[in-house]
């Protein structure tokens, strides 16, 4: 049975919120009690079909035990009955997991960071097969993809690249995506056929913002530079690029992407936001490694998640044992969501079993 006492206290908390959106506030709380209210709606909208449901077959369970109802009305209600009840069941697991422990940062944008790994130049193409991968990936979900700062390989493909995914749940699904990608394929450039593999490391960050993490200008030596790559003239004549070093962690970050020096120092900021909160994250995630291990969500980035095989087409994610068929499929974006799915299902299971495991 579902804690009705907590459904309550979900309703009274939306109808508050509701109350203090109209009522004049800061642009912070503005902010933030717009976000809880979103992340609410859809449990509250659950909540409420839950309720009617259950208020329908008490209905129903009042006219079948009723001696004065006319038989037609009492078969009428039985044969009702079993399509409501598979209702309120489907409607009690959804509020089952909509009342699991959230993670405070799923509903966030995304800072991504692809990393080419052993290998040389095959990995530098294949860290740029998993951009290309989640830009496509990111389109089918309507988010918006940006590049932050990208150093090119010799061969083409990418030695490393970061870039920004903005789109409500982006760090819900992407999240799982952290971890060692290894490829298996023939490269183009070798002559005799053999199977190659190769590695690359995909971090996702949650965007901190500043409310989340507050920076201390004496904490940061910047450093402007002039943007190397192509931009013509223009590279030549004008420091637009910046490295920031936050000087008590030693995490340093650098754009160049942007012509505006301006622009280049508020994006290298939200990156070192992100890198600052993720820091922290980490730490305090560590403190839990023994409950946490061998769990999906864990996030290690040193951990091989995924294989991608070419010569047999697979694609294996080594987390949950599942082998998807599909390689060219996952690579466009396609059937990536498959496997995200597979593994936001398995996260769920986990923190499932936690919770009745706790009660």
């Amino acid at each position: 049975m579902l804690p009705q006492a907590k459904l309550d206290t979900l309703l009274m908390r939306h109808s508050a919120i509701e109350r203090e959106l109209a009522a004049p506030t800061s642009r912070d709380a503005f902010v933030r009690l717009s976000r809880e209210f979103a992340e609410l709606d859809p449990v509250i909208a659950s909540v409420k079909a839950y309720r009617a449901v259950q208020s329908e077959l008490t209905d129903i369970e009042a006219i079948i035990t009723d001696q004065a109802t006319e038989p037609d009305m009492r078969a009428m209600a039985e044969a009702e009955k079993p399509s409501l009840e598979a209702r309120r069941e489907q409607l009690e697991q959804e509020l089952r997991v909509a009342l699991l422990p959230k993670d405070a940062m799923d509903e966030r944008n995304v800072i991504l960071e692809i990393r080419a790994g052993t290998g040389g130049d095959e990995a530098a193409l294949f860290a740029g097969d998993l951009i290309r991968m989640y830009e496509r990936y990111a389109a089918k979900q309507g988010w918006k993809v940006e590049m932050i700062a990208a150093s090119e390989g010799t061969m083409g493909g990418y030695k490393e690249i970061i870039a920004e995914v903005r789109g409500r749940g982006a760090f819900a699904r992407l999240k799982f995506e952290s971890g060692v990608h290894r490829v298996q394929r023939v490269p183009d450039t070798e002559a005799s056929g053999r199977i190659h593999t190769s590695a690359a490391t995909v971090a996702v960050l949650p965007e901190a913002e500043e409310v989340d993490v507050e920076i201390n200008e004496n904490d940061l030596r910047v450093d402007t530079m002039r943007a190397s790559g192509a931009g013509g003239q223009h590279v030549n004549k004008t420091e637009s690029a910046i490295r920031l070093t936050h000087l008590p962690s030693g995490i340093a970050v650098a754009v160049q992407e942007e012509r505006s020096q301006h622009k280049n120092r508020a994006r290298a900021m939200a990156l070192l936001r992100a890198k600052l909160y993720d820091l922290e994250r980490t730490r305090i995630d560590s403190r839990r490694a023994a409950d946490r291990r061998g769990q999906v969500g864990s996030g290690d980035r040193s951990e091989r998640i995924r294989t991608y095989n070419f010569p047999q087409g697979r694609v294996t994610d080594h987390r949950i044992n599942l082998t998807l068929y599909k390689l060219p499929q996952v690579l466009e974006g396609e059937a990536l969501g498959e496997i995200i799915d597979a593994l936001v299902a398995v996260h769920q299971a986990e923190l499932l079993a936690a919770e009745s495991g706790s009660q």
